[in-house]
């Protein structure tokens, strides 16, 4: 007896509950197939339509986060310019498809930047950088993946330049001539003559004399003269200088004078009355050959202040009058006249031929921080 009580009180319940929600509802009755009658009625074991509970114990839950992480994958890669010089401090943001996963890190001295913890599947990195244009990279990374993306060239945005630093050519003349003025090899060597912007604003005839002014009073300027003067001292080049400190002085005196001579003639008085420039402007793309006779020809070839390719008149007379003035302070005996003033010219633009090879092929890479790179066309 207490057996039958046993099947049939749970089944009341069900039936006193079914008969309230069925007057509480306004749906029409369904007539109980012969299971849920039974059920109802007590015929059927409790245990037969029982509700089913799932308990997830604590290991559960450790387990689930466990294989999440290893899901997980990481994305490294590296950011650079033109030259193949790695870009310090650009912005890289890591997008996903939900918006509040997204990343943003800054390239770091190496120019490399990585993302750990990403969740699989599609992504999109996007690299921002002051006066270069955006780059954007697609792909999908796999569960645990650590996925190495191709290096991210910048690319210079002109027009982007001229808008931060203004409407007008001397304006923005004046924010390129600073970016030069911090051009320096091996970050102390002043290369202050190059542009790295292929349509870079004409200088006026001031800026073009603070460029000399601050090239010529360099710490380098001096310590390079005083190298030379030693070397010519030690070779004893001009006995009539002499030995000891004040030999010295009169070589050093001669050879900055040179320099200096060179450096106002030829970077700021023959190019303002010539209304020429006197930078050497990258060019970074082309065949190899093209490149090398682009740089042979800097000497004898520039940019006028109308920025039409035309004869160097300023380095070819530049170096002329430079080498006259030099014939002037070295001793009589070792003035030779025109011969030695024509041969010294020749010497002089043979070497900027070597510096315009430098300039196109090495020191770009030996220059930190250079900010503006594009192809030069002549």
């Amino acid at each position: 007896m207490h057996g039958i009580f046993k099947e049939l009180i749970p089944g009341a319940a069900v039936l006193i509950f079914g008969v309230a929600a069925n007057s509480q509802t306004s749906m029409p009755a369904q007539t109980l197939d012969t299971e849920d009658e039974a059920q109802v009625r007590g015929l059927l074991p409790w245990s037969h339509h029982r509700p089913q509970f799932a308990f997830n114990s604590p290991l559960d839950s450790t387990d689930a986060e466990a294989t999440a992480q290893q899901s997980w994958g990481t994305i490294i890669g590296t950011v650079l310019d033109r030259t193949g010089a790695v870009s310090v401090g650009a912005k890289v943001r890591l997008t996903r498809k939900h918006p509040f996963l997204s990343q943003e890190v800054a390239s770091g001295n190496t120019g490399q930047y990585s993302f750990s913890h990403v969740p699989p599947g599609s992504f999109q990195i996007t690299v921002t950088a002051p006066g270069f244009t955006t780059q954007v990279f697609s792909a999908d990374l796999r569960p645990g993946q650590a996925l190495l993306v191709p290096p991210i060239v910048l690319a210079v945005a002109t027009a982007a330049t001229e808008v931060q630093v203004g409407g007008s050519t001397v304006e923005v003349a004046e924010a390129q001539i600073k970016e030069q003025e911090k051009q320096r090899v091996l970050g102390f060597i002043p290369n202050f003559y190059v542009s790295y912007i292929h349509d870079a604003a004409p200088l006026t005839p001031k800026q073009k004399f603070r460029l000399a002014w601050k090239t010529a009073v360099d710490p380098v300027t001096f310590l390079g003269t005083g190298i030379y003067a030693g070397v010519e001292q030690a070779a004893d080049r001009f006995p009539e200088y002499g030995q000891g400190a004040q030999g010295y002085a009169k070589y050093f005196g001669a050879g900055y004078a040179g320099a200096v001579s060179g450096i106002f003639i030829g970077n700021a008085i023959l190019p303002s009355l010539l209304k020429q420039d006197p930078r050497y402007f990258y060019k970074g793309a082309g065949t190899t050959r093209t490149r090398i006779l682009y740089a042979l020809a800097s000497p004898v070839i520039c940019k006028g202040d109308n920025k039409r390719w035309q004869p160097n008149y300023s380095f070819i007379l530049g170096s002329i009058a430079v080498g006259g003035i030099s014939n002037l302070y070295v001793p009589a005996g070792d003035r030779n006249g025109a011969g030695l003033i024509f041969e010294n010219a020749l010497i002089r633009i043979g070497e900027g031929s070597l510096g315009g090879i430098l300039q196109e092929f090495v020191l770009p890479r030996l220059t930190p921080h250079i900010r503006h790179h594009k192809r030069s066309q002549p």
